[in-house]
């Protein structure tokens, strides 16, 4: 364990950090599958519009570091393709 009170604080606020991230990465998981699952079920009103929200979360993620700019990239382009080929 840190002995500094500098350390100390370091260390209580990574796991703040640590804490939201985990949040926000769940949520984003969800919110993919939420989208993939519509896609499936061949509802692309639905699908259209979970895209959108996903597409959001994805930037918002990437702006806060928490995901790589090629990250969110793939996932919105594998997330259209699935929906353009619904027609």
């Amino acid at each position: 364990m840190a002995n500094m009170k500098q350390q100390i604080k370091r260390y209580k606020n990574a796991d703040k950090k640590h804490a939201v991230n985990v949040a926000f990465k769940s949520s984003l998981k969800t919110s993919i599958k939420k989208t993939v699952n519509a896609i499936e079920a061949g509802n692309k009103e639905e699908a259209v519009a979970l895209f959108n929200a996903t597409v959001s979360k994805l930037d918002s993620s990437v702006s806060k570091g928490i995901h790589h700019k090629n990250y969110a990239s793939r996932q919105k382009s594998k997330l259209q393709k699935k929906i353009n080929a619904l027609g």
